[in-house]
């Protein structure tokens, strides 16, 4: 029976310049990364760890078409079908009259899916207990996470002589 627990070891940092330059340096030593934490978006970070942009905008865009030909569906069946009445003069089917609800209902099915497939990825529902390495990430510091669950104390070493040439201000263990 495999344990739910992880080892992880990480490092501080005080700048994301530092950071930035000691990923480049654990790529270089062929060290495996589990994560790297900050406490905003870093420029330039994404193609130094091998980020592939996201897809996400994909699904916006079908979620979008979805909700588009959802509103104007429905626009076009309740005023050609169910409630056929002649407003101002104006025909049964008024395709400019329905912009405005098909724009809103692309908008509406667009955040709505897209929010949901978010929090679908990255496992942030009610009730799940965050996993947080040190609360200082989400405020002034910057972090390379290693999990060294089942590595050796020799590669352990190895990764903390990493983080003391690489200018960490602070590495510690914890498991999560």
């Amino acid at each position: 029976m495999a344990s739910d627990t992880q080892k992880v070891l990480y490092g501080l940092y005080n700048d994301e310049e530092d950071l930035k330059k000691a990923v480049k340096a654990a790529n270089a030593d062929h060290l495996d990364i589990m994560d790297v934490y900050t406490p905003f978006p870093v420029h330039g970070l994404d193609p130094v760890l091998g980020l592939k942009e996201s897809r996400l905008h994909i699904l916006g865009f079908i979620y979008g078409a979805i909700g588009a030909s959802f509103g104007f569906g429905v626009m076009s069946y309740v005023f050609t079908r169910d409630w056929p009445i002649v407003f101002g003069g104006k025909p049964y089917w008024s395709v400019p009259a329905f912009i405005p609800i098909t724009f809103e209902m692309t908008v509406l099915f667009a955040a709505w899916g897209m929010t949901l497939t978010f929090y679908t990825i990255c496992g942030l529902w009610p009730g799940v207990k965050a996993k947080t390495l040190d609360n200082r990430i989400t405020d002034n510091k910057f972090c390379i996470a290693f999990d060294v669950t089942e590595t050796e104390d020799r590669d352990s070493e190895k990764i903390r002589s990493f983080f003391g040439k690489t200018g960490a201000a602070e590495v510690n263990v914890k498991t999560i």
